[in-house]
């Protein structure tokens, strides 16, 4: 009984380290030595074949690795799909990422091999640009998956973004009653500010983090330096409304930066999926004019 208890101990230990490892080290390294392997087989036998013309994609070795690059590809735009199954093991979803990128990185080489470097204006080199697409933008989704998410975290401080909100919406109601005592000019500037969309400028806006038409920026440059407090006792009204006008630039800033960093976080989804359709499509009709051609 002791025995069985300890070695489901062991499995359930070997489980939980597993579960710390990134999809990039799976199984130490493994997907990307198969990609490696991959790389060097199919690229020693175009070397080897001794033929003329050299090998392109009307020869027979064309056809293979156009066969396995074709086999690659449908295989990988099935990650979408394995996403919505919970199914531990052998492929998990670890294990199928893992795959899904280095074996994605070496259709680079696969692919352009099949084309035996012969690139002209049509369907099939359509193909091929499409792919070379798909791949970098995953790569571009790999790197900032590996290195955004801290800086997100650092950047949050502990605060959910519905908490960032609330922060906003506190010092703009402190922000509110401060400015009731200013001038009528002052007075319109804060409320510049305060009715501003505090999600304004749009998706260039969110990606690059710069807001040039800040009306919060803008009121707290009106406003100046803060003068000297040395010869009276209580701050006036215009450095409370300074302070408070300072404090919604910074949480601002804070909002900004955590589009930002989602943004890049999410934009390349918006390339990398409809470039898979594209590229599903137009390897289907390479296909058919390849058979039909034949």
């Amino acid at each position: 009984m002791a025995t069985v208890q300890q070695s489901r101990y062991g499995q359930d230990e070997k489980r939980r380290n597993a579960d710390h490892v990134s999809f990039l080290k799976h199984r130490n390294y493994r997907w990307l030595w198969i990609s490696l392997l991959l790389c060097v087989a199919t690229g020693v036998g175009y070397v080897l074949i001794d033929q003329e013309p050299r090998p392109n994609g009307g020869t027979w070795y064309g056809y293979t690795l156009g066969t396995i690059g074709l086999g690659l590809i449908i295989w990988l735009s099935l990650l979408g799909i394995r996403k919505r199954r919970i199914n531990p093991g052998g492929w998990s979803l670890k294990a199928w990422t893992s795959a899904h990128v280095y074996l994605g990185i070496a259709l680079i080489v696969v692919g352009t091999l099949h084309t035996g470097f012969q690139i002209g204006w049509n369907v099939h080199t359509l193909a091929y640009v499409l792919m070379l697409i798909v791949i970098v933008t995953g790569i571009y989704g790999v790197v900032v998956y590996a290195t955004l998410p801290s800086s997100l975290s650092s950047n949050r401080k502990e605060m959910t973004r519905a908490q960032m909100l609330e922060a906003l919406t506190a010092i703009d109601r402190q922000l509110e009653s401060a400015a009731q005592p200013l001038g009528r000019e002052r007075s319109d500037l804060v409320l510049d500010a305060l009715s501003q969309d505090t999600f304004h400028g749009g998706a260039l806006a969110r990606l690059t983090g710069r807001y040039p038409r800040c009306a919060t920026r803008r009121a707290l440059k009106q406003f100046g330096e803060p003068g000297t407090t040395a010869d009276r006792d209580v701050a006036t009204p215009e450095d409370r409304v300074r302070a408070l006008l300072q404090k919604r630039a910074d949480q601002l800033g804070q909002i900004r930066r955590h589009l930002k960093i989602r943004a890049r976080l999410e934009i390349w989804l918006f390339i990398h999926i409809p470039a898979t359709i594209a590229l599903l499509a137009a390897l289907f009709a390479h296909v058919i004019s390849v058979f039909y051609y034949w």
